[in-house]
């Protein structure tokens, strides 16, 4: 095995018990390692590179790796060092898009894998990268932060991407610990019915009802500030803001 499809399977490859032990994206009993976010149509960095920087700063998690998709996307990998359901994968995944993808049409944005929401295309993965499209001969290929932005207009590799360089990228970045996982999972399902049970709440009150909740962008702040204005909002029902503090107890000191 080359060095590529040695960081590639660390990564994102979820081992067959079964002999030969080929890994696999998406396996028979439904788990996964790899979770990839595509923006397409355009392939606009700027709109992805908020999810990519976002991860990091606001739910410390390690960066996530950056792909061309040979076609007309640009693609977030994310790792997983142990495998999760891939329901998970898909909720985690649902859950950046609400976060920092709040303004992007969803026709431009696919999520791999796909929730059980999605029913006709189940589960279904994305390509392992780099490969080749056969249709136009281009490549998908892993590229790093800094030329991410210069694919906007051609997401793709006219040749065969270097495997030695395609390691190198891959060699330099970490897998989420479970625990961090589940952590940033938590605070994603937490965020969208926080923030609907408060515009109901404040909806409910005399003179609110035909006016939009105000404070409650979520885009704008980390999971840890929305929380913290939840559970300290007195417009807010005491059982939702007892639901906010609990999802503050991985940010205590």
């Amino acid at each position: 095995m080359g060095r590529l499809n040695t960081e590639f399977s660390r990564l994102y490859l979820v081992p067959d018990p079964v002999p030969p032990e080929q890994g696999h994206l998406l396996t028979t009993d439904d788990t996964v390692r790899a979770m990839v976010l595509e923006i397409a149509r355009p392939a606009d960095w700027t709109e992805l590179s908020a999810v990519w920087s976002g991860v990091q700063h606001d739910l410390a998690l390690p960066a996530a790796a950056i792909a061309v998709s040979g076609t007309d996307g640009l693609q977030l990998w994310f790792s997983v060092a142990e495998p999760v359901k891939a329901q998970d994968a898909a909720d985690f995944l649902s859950g950046l898009q609400h976060k920092y993808l709040s303004t992007t049409a969803a026709k431009r944005i696919h999520r791999y894998p796909s929730g059980a929401q999605d029913a006709a295309v189940g589960h279904r993965h994305a390509r392992e990268v780099p490969a080749v499209h056969e249709d136009t001969g281009n490549w998908s290929a892993f590229v790093s932060p800094d030329l991410a932005s210069v694919f906007g207009e051609e997401p793709w590799l006219d040749l065969p991407p270097n495997p030695d360089q395609q390691a190198d990228i891959l060699s330099r970045l970490k897998s989420m610990k479970t625990p961090q996982f589940r952590d940033a999972l938590g605070l994603l399902r937490a965020a969208p019915d926080a923030a609907t049970q408060a515009a109901e709440s404040r909806a409910e009150q005399p003179g609110n009802r035909a006016a939009a909740p105000q404070g409650y962008n979520t885009g704008k702040m980390s999971p840890k500030e929305f929380l913290m204005q939840v559970m300290n909002d007195p417009a807010v029902g005491l059982k939702d803001r007892m639901k906010a503090a609990k999802a503050l107890l991985p940010y205590a000191d």
